[in-house]
């Protein structure tokens, strides 16, 4: 015959709880590990034997620093003055000088001071500058008139201004020619020809006097 366990006796229905339980008490166990804390039986200091040497250090009164000595005053020196009547005394001026007929007085003869030399220098900006004969305008017909087109340039079509810089000299003849900026192909060279060939400008002067100026002129070279 089997036996029969009834619903109460059978300790199945109540393992959940015993597990429950056995989960608690574990945790329980593994924080009061954590937790718990073990001091070290140490020496204790007996303070009562150092309140003496504090009262003595409060008994020691503070040390005063004595002040620093004043800074020394250096007294003004003092120099003395003769009275009035002193140097009045000392000094002695003869203003009584007989002036008589053999008497001679040296005359001041004042020269003249020597004029300044103007420089040898060559000018940009005069107060009378140097103009060509007829003016500007008679100065580019010469030129237009006796300028010839390089065939190497008309060849190459070349075209351009070529800049020209000269110096008017005191006689008014024109020196030191250069193409200071051209354009090649044998312009630069008709373009100096034909300003050496100009005739003489008017002398630019500076105060009243004959000086050098430097010029610069273009010339066109256009093909027609």
């Amino acid at each position: 015959m089997e036996a029969k366990k009834t619903e109460k006796a059978d300790l199945g229905n109540k393992t959940g709880l015993f597990f429950s339980i056995g989960l608690l008490v574990t945790m329980s166990i593994v924080v009061m590990a954590f937790e718990y804390k073990k001091y070290d039986d140490g020496d204790f200091v007996d303070m009562s034997a150092n309140t003496n040497n504090l009262e003595e250090l409060l008994e020691i009164p503070p040390t005063e620093q004595p002040p620093p000595p004043p800074p020394k005053i250096k007294q003004p020196e003092i120099i003395e003055v003769p009275d009035e009547e002193e140097i009045e005394e000392e000094i002695e001026v003869d203003l009584d000088v007989d002036i008589t007929e053999e008497t001679v007085i040296e005359e001041i003869i004042v020269e003249d001071a020597p004029e300044e030399e103007v420089a040898d220098q060559v000018f940009l900006i005069v107060e009378e500058p140097a103009t060509p004969p007829g003016g500007y305008e008679a100065f580019y017909k010469y030129i237009g008139d006796n300028l010839k087109y390089p065939a190497q340039a008309r060849r190459m079509g070349i075209e351009g201004r070529v800049y020209v810089q000269f110096v008017v000299d005191k006689d008014g003849s024109l020196t030191e020619v250069q193409a200071v900026k051209g354009i090649g192909a044998g312009c630069d060279e008709e373009a100096v020809r034909v300003i050496k060939g100009a005739p003489k400008w008017s002398p630019p002067k500076q105060r009243g006097k004959p000086v050098k100026q430097r010029i610069v002129v273009p010339i066109v070279f256009q093909l027609g």
